[in-house]
């Protein structure tokens, strides 16, 4: 089962970028477990230079809000 993380302490755009995926996990009915990280010493050991940050399988994958295509691509790639 594939892991999907947002990293962020709690701001607007990290609970847009949390609600992105909610959305769009329910709209093509995907299988992945969705999980909030909002402890900074648990976001700092992902070793990101921004937030939100979007972590996939363990592995940072984007910084910041991805629009809807980029957000299809890092989902559907992976």
């Amino acid at each position: 089962m594939k892991s999907v993380k947002v990293l962020g302490t709690g701001c607007a755009k990290c609970k847009q970028l949390y609600q992105l995926i909610a959305d769009y996990k329910a709209e093509h009915q995907l299988d992945f477990e969705l999980e909030k990280v909002e402890d900074i010493m648990d976001i700092m050991a992902y070793d990101v230079m921004g937030t939100p940050a979007l972590v996939i399988d363990e592995k940072p994958s984007f910084v910041g809000l991805p629009s809807k295509q980029e957000l299809a691509k890092l989902l559907n790639a992976n």
